[in-house]
């Protein structure tokens, strides 16, 4: 074969296996407990590598909270000395099987949900989202909010999955994409479906009354409840597409604020990088462009497997988020179409009379056609100490995959 039909068939096999995904929330847990290489003083972020200092203020800010919040720390001071110095690792969650939302900051005491891909048998893991500690902000009311996840309403919620003997996310993904979610900024049905599917399982599970109605009233008051487990979900799906030969299929977006970085499955773990790019977007009032910072976040993942901004058409809803008309949201997805390798055959769009979400992106194609993928995203300020300042869209920078295509060049074809 020549090497076009050997990528052709890698991209098949690469596109099949996401197909097969099945992803199953197994357990929500401390990362320290069950996330691969996350051991001592280590702090899991999001995007490809950096050091702390090349990092942006949102970044920062995220770290400083997460390590007042292990207790590592007595002060913000105390904090930026302590990173600053080295004595805390700093790695990729990609690094560890692992995604976060914005800042991504996830350490040991953390819980974090725990899915499964049962079709492969490989295990992903996502932390809660929140809108002020992963944005940069350190404020007691910040780490409050993770102090009550870490010891009410996460082992609530664990308490519910293993009653149930884990939750099937797959039916929920389907169901809300049909019902208006794009599974990355809207989650008012996939959150709404998990919810419910929780409730019964934690008062079967005997979780002491107090704690069982705070957490039914933070599932039920939580529009992004979902988002952690999509992108957990996401990453469960895409890691068996890695390390194909000869596949041009993207397995990893993401953004650590400063810079952008894909992955493709012919190409391991490599990393290619480019500028993180400035979302466009709404503001929170208060709030203006000048006070934002770059792209960041391992919630890309979502667009990865195929959701988010590729199936944008079918969730006009988001547009109050993020700006934008309905006809520039179908658009959207009908571009998205055109740099992916094929259509996913459950996860279907009413709006486009039921055809299946624009899945597999390929290098080639985004560098013959100059379209790169649409992504859903938030925004956060460009100084520490904010909570989520607005959301918006962005495209990848296309950087990123010429020098991904020209690295397959240099590996399968020189």
């Amino acid at each position: 074969m020549d090497i076009k039909q050997q990528i052709d068939l890698a991209n098949q096999e690469a596109v099949s296996r996401l197909i097969q995904g099945d992803p199953v929330l197994a357990d929500i847990a401390p990362a320290g407990q069950v996330i691969p290489g996350l051991q001592g003083r280590m702090i899991l972020h999001a995007g490809p590598p950096i050091p702390w200092s090349a990092m942006c203020g949102a970044m920062r800010g995220a770290l400083i909270g997460i390590t007042l919040f292990e207790g590592w720390a007595s002060s913000v001071a105390e904090a930026e000395a302590l990173l600053a110095s080295g004595e805390v690792s700093l790695e990729p969650n990609h690094h560890h099987q692992a995604v976060g939302p914005m800042a991504g900051t996830i350490s040991p005491s953390l819980p974090v949900f725990v899915v499964e891909n049962r079709a492969f048998g490989n295990r992903a893991f996502c932390r809660n989202v929140e809108g002020m500690q992963q944005f940069g902000d350190y404020s007691e009311k910040a780490l409050a909010g993770l102090r009550f996840w870490r010891d009410v309403a996460a082992p609530a919620m664990a308490a519910a999955v293993h009653q149930a003997g884990g939750i099937s996310l797959k039916p929920i993904i389907t169901q809300a994409l049909q019902m208006g979610d794009e599974l990355h900024n809207r989650h008012s049905a996939s959150s709404s479906l998990f919810a419910n599917a929780l409730a019964i399982p934690m008062i079967q599970a005997s979780v002491p009354q107090p704690q069982l109605l705070q957490t039914l009233g933070y599932m039920i008051g939580h529009n992004l409840l979902f988002l952690g487990l999509a992108m957990a979900a996401g990453k469960a799906i895409a890691d068996p597409a890695r390390d194909i030969a000869c596949s041009t299929v993207v397995t990893a977006m993401c953004r650590n604020g400063t810079e952008f970085g894909i992955r493709v499955s012919g190409l391991g773990d490599e990393w290619f990088t480019a500028p993180a790019p400035k979302v466009d977007g709404l503001y929170v009032p208060g709030y203006r462009e000048e006070d934002a910072g770059l792209d960041m976040g391992d919630s890309a993942i979502t667009e990865t497997v195929g959701w988010g901004g590729f199936v944008l058409g079918g969730a006009p809803g988001i547009l109050t988020l993020v700006g934008g008309t309905a006809e520039q949201a179908l658009a959207y997805t009908r571009e998205m179409a055109h740099i992916t390798v094929t259509r996913h055959p459950h996860y279907l769009m009413p709006a486009f009379d039921f055809e299946g979400a624009p899945l597999g992106i390929d290098i080639r194609k985004v560098v013959q056609t100059g379209i790169t993928p649409i992504i859903d995203t938030a925004i956060a300020h460009r100084e520490s100490g904010h909570p989520k300042i607005g959301g918006g869209l962005v495209r990848a920078p296309l950087a990123c995959f010429k020098k991904a295509l020209a690295r397959f060049g240099q590996k399968y074809v020189s």
